[in-house]
């Protein structure tokens, strides 16, 4: 009674079924076996202005986001992702830092039921590579560069040569950080 009255409570989005727990114990409980929900749709509920994202790059960049930007940046991201025939079972890598516009991407991605991996762009070629080549995503959003220790480190030029070597992409995002995006 208390997990079906949180899930109300909390006004979860979703199909939900009457079973709630399939074991009464752990390891192994099952909460809500057979319900259905979309982990994006159920974050992009609230759509005003109050700030939902506040973001402070180590070169002094600071930005917010109010829940009504971010739903929009989101369904702009999830219409652009579609377009390219992103949906289910399909993966959408990223190389990029803690950004609002990470955010974005993850969430646009989990709208359409893809699956999202991403990897700090302080990676090297090979680990990106190592990471993503497994999954073979059908888009990479990355960086043009990002700030470490006060210093600008640009890597559009690792960029490309990763999606050289992923066959598997329809396309590329670049993100302007530093302002060097092509």
């Amino acid at each position: 009674a208390f997990w079906s009255a949180l899930w109300d409570f909390c006004g979860v989005v979703g199909e939900r079924t009457d079973e709630v727990l399939t074991q009464d114990s752990m390891p192994g409980a099952t909460f809500f076996p057979g319900a259905r929900l979309n982990f994006a749709e159920n974050l992009l509920q609230r759509q005003d202005h109050a700030t939902a994202i506040v973001f402070r790059g180590e070169d002094k960049e600071e930005a917010r986001l109010s829940f009504a930007d971010l739903h929009s940046l989101v369904s702009r991201l999830q219409q652009w992702l579609e377009s390219l025939g992103v949906g289910p079972g399909h993966r959408v890598a990223a190389m990029m830092p803690n950004r609002p516009e990470t955010v974005a991407a993850m969430l646009a991605t989990a709208a359409l039921g893809a699956t999202w991996s991403s990897c700090s762009p302080d990676f090297g070629v090979h680990g990106v590579l190592d990471r993503f080549g497994q999954i073979t995503p059908t888009v990479l959003f990355a960086v043009d560069g990002y700030w470490y220790a006060g210093k600008r480190i640009a890597v559009g030029d690792k960029v490309r040569e990763i999606a050289a070597q992923l066959p598997s992409l329809k396309a590329v995002a670049l993100v302007p950080y530093l302002g060097d995006a092509e």
